[in-house]
């Protein structure tokens, strides 16, 4: 039987009729990765990246099989092939390349090779010396019927090759069917019996970015000298050449929205503020405008237009916050009094999280009634008239209180017109939320990094984030502070506990992120909270960047290090190695060709020094247990010689905290 088209799949029949049965796959294809849920949502992919592919792949009987990737940007409509690699035991491997942006396709295509299976039988029956004649009339009758089925030179060039071989003593004509060319040959003119096809999976391809990037997060109208006098965008651009001399390459901005008055909060998170206190940028809208709108006091819509191009030049990407949130005072609330609950009082329902008070913020009804579809074409229209004004990253506030349907939707009509926008979920809750937020469109997320501490805990998570089905739907950004986090370890850790977290973030995950801040060390909480006291969100806060006891120069070279090794690019290939020490997190990142290797060795004790034995990964590099290996600390420009896979360690987080070695073949 041979069909070039027949159902790969047919719903499952506990009384299978013939006519069924005779329409399924004789060969099987199963267990496909990179997968998500069966294909239901797209696998996440960066520009230029190599696709790994496995299946397992099989059929009745010995025959051997012909399996190939086939892969198609989705919208061409020629399709793209490469051969997979028969591992043993039914696996199959192989790779694709996918140059630029956009969806893809991909699926496998199996069929039994009848020539392959022909020269396998025959050279196991000559190696044994069992009589091959007959296989040999065989192999040629095969050669003629593929010459048969063929036209133009494939066909000359078939008949050439059978009738070499009816001239050739037994041997030769064997040595001549095992030949490479031969094999070529044939395989361009198989008709690939039992052609079978898995489904077609999708495959989301962003730009770099989307993977690699370092977030840095202030606050424009903090950009002062003078906490009476409101920053500007105009302000900022005297912050540009210093964050980008840090090594970072996305500023992201908190809401730059005109604030609400209506309950407008105080320093300090009070309940009232006076009349000059400036309110949370979470409070959106007030008679000036919307989400649409800027704050007045932060500039005019040309300076922001100025500072997103003075940015560029310094190579630094702006993103802005999208908080679908509104003040009492936000302009919806009179244009579409039906987006919005109301009590039977009349009054509106404010946002609420126990024993958190959000008095200043209301929240839209996503499935009122008279908001749908107009709520959710408005939002999205929020969003495109920013991109329109260069924004192409965005930062989504609390996007898992929102419902999942109209994420999947908004963005993938936002990305259908302009694939380089880049959406960050902000979302600290349950795992599956956060996963599936992957999985319907979001390029990255926050994570639960800022709360991983001890050295089990990170070896864990990093470990997870290495693994099904999080490496295929999840990018973590690793954010070591926000304006609503300031987290524990940091309170009391000084300067040393900033490195360590630095360190952690940069080196585990190719994104990560800091707010304004850090760099100084700064963690003055409220007290048995991990908030700050005096935050940012409620009031203007200027800072002295120059202030003694700052990390900017290790902050800087840790970016440094990481544009310069592509291993830690992205955090998979992470690898946790043993040190004999529960307070030395070491782990290792690697390219797929292993010319490049990072080491990593974080003391997580901010106070003491701490020594362990350690194990170089000796057998990664195909190396024996007393190899020569070259070692180089990147934080310092040192390098030596390691003989041996094990050695020894000493970190004393006075001088610094955490080693960063790039190990090499001597």
């Amino acid at each position: 039987m041979t069909a070039e088209k027949r159902p790969t799949e047919l719903q499952y029949n506990p009384n299978l009729p013939l006519s069924q049965a005779l329409l399924l796959p004789r060969i099987v294809i199963e267990n496909t990765r990179p997968l998500i849920d069966g294909g239901q949502f797209a696998v996440k992919a960066v520009a230029g990246q190599v696709v790994q592919v496995s299946s397992k792949v099989f059929a009745d009987g010995h025959d051997k099989l012909a399996v190939r990737i086939r892969w198609r940007a989705e919208a061409d409509s020629i399709w793209r092939s490469e051969i997979m690699e028969d591992l043993g035991n039914n696996g199959w491997e192989g790779q694709f390349s996918v140059p630029s942006q956009g969806r893809y396709l991909y699926c496998i295509e199996a069929w039994i090779d009848q020539f392959a299976s022909f020269c396998y039988d025959l050279q196991k029956k000559h190696q044994a010396s069992i009589a091959v004649s007959l296989e040999l009339q065989e192999g040629r009758n095969h050669v003629l019927h593929a010459a048969e089925r063929s036209e133009g030179p494939l066909r000359e060039q078939l008949l050439a090759l059978h009738h070499e071989l009816a001239t050739l003593l037994e041997a030769e004509q064997v040595a001549l069917f095992l030949h490479e060319r031969s094999a070529r040959l044939m395989a361009e003119a198989d008709y690939r019996p039992y052609l079978s096809l898995s489904p077609e999976y999708p495959l989301d391809v962003e730009r770099e970015r989307a993977q690699f990037a370092s977030w840095y997060e202030l606050f424009p109208r903090s950009i002062t000298d003078d906490p009476a006098r409101h920053g500007t965008f105009d302000d900022v651009h005297s912050r540009l050449a210093m964050i980008h001399d840090m090594g970072f390459d996305v500023l992201y901005f908190p809401p730059i929205h005109p604030i609400g008055r209506s309950f407008r909060k105080g320093r300090n998170n009070a309940l009232t503020a006076g009349p000059d206190e400036p309110g949370s940028p979470y409070a959106i809208g007030s008679e000036e405008g919307g989400h649409e709108a800027i704050h007045p006091q932060l500039g005019s819509r040309e300076d922001f237009h100025r500072l997103v191009a003075a940015a560029a030049e310094h190579g630094l990407e702006i993103a802005l916050d999208f908080a679908i949130q509104c003040s009492q005072d936000h302009p919806w609330l009179k244009q579409h009094p039906g987006w919005f609950n109301w009590r039977p009082d009349g009054s509106i329902k404010y946002a609420e999280n126990p024993p958190k008070k959000y008095q200043d913020i209301v929240n839209v009804d996503f499935y009122a009634i008279e908001a749908i579809p107009s709520l959710w074409l408005e939002l999205r229209d929020v969003v495109v008239g920013w991109v329109e004004e260069g924004v192409k990253i965005f930062r989504v506030d609390n996007p898992h209180t929102k419902p999942l349907p109209f994420w999947q939707w908004l963005i993938a009509d936002v990305r259908a017109r302009y694939p380089e926008v880049i959406f960050l979920a902000e979302a600290f809750t349950t795992p599956a939320m956060m996963a599936r937020l992957g999985k319907v469109g979001y390029s990255q997320s926050y994570t639960y990094f800022t709360w991983r501490n001890t050295k089990s805990e990170l070896a864990t998570y990093f470990t997870e984030l290495n693994q099904s089905p999080w490496r295929e739907c999840y990018r973590p950004n690793f954010f070591v502070n926000t304006p609503d986090i300031n987290p524990f370890f940091l309170h009391d850790s000084g300067r040393p506990g900033f490195l360590i977290r630095a360190a952690l973030a940069t080196m585990g995950s190719g994104l990560w992120g800091m707010y304004s801040g850090f760099e100084l060390c700064e963690a003055a909480p409220i007290p048995g909270r991990e908030e700050y006291l005096d935050s940012e969100k409620y009031e203007i806060r200027p800072r002295d960047f120059s202030a003694p006891g700052n990390i900017i120069a290790e902050i800087a070279q840790l970016n440094r290090i990481r544009r310069q090794n592509p291993a830690l690019h992205t955090h998979l290939g992470l690898q946790v190695y043993n040190a004999w020490n529960d307070n030395i997190l070491y782990f290792g990142k690697r390219t797929a060709d292993l010319s490049n290797f990072i080491l990593v060795a974080v003391s997580l004790d901010p106070v003491n020094a701490q020594e362990a034995h350690f194990e170089l990964p000796l057998w990664e590099l195909g190396l024996p247990d007393d190899a020569q290996t070259q070692g180089e600390d990147l934080m310092t420009g040192h390098r030596w010689t390691w003989y041996g896979k094990t050695q020894f360690m000493r970190i004393e987080p006075w001088q610094q905290p955490f080693g960063i070695w790039r190990i090499s073949v001597a």
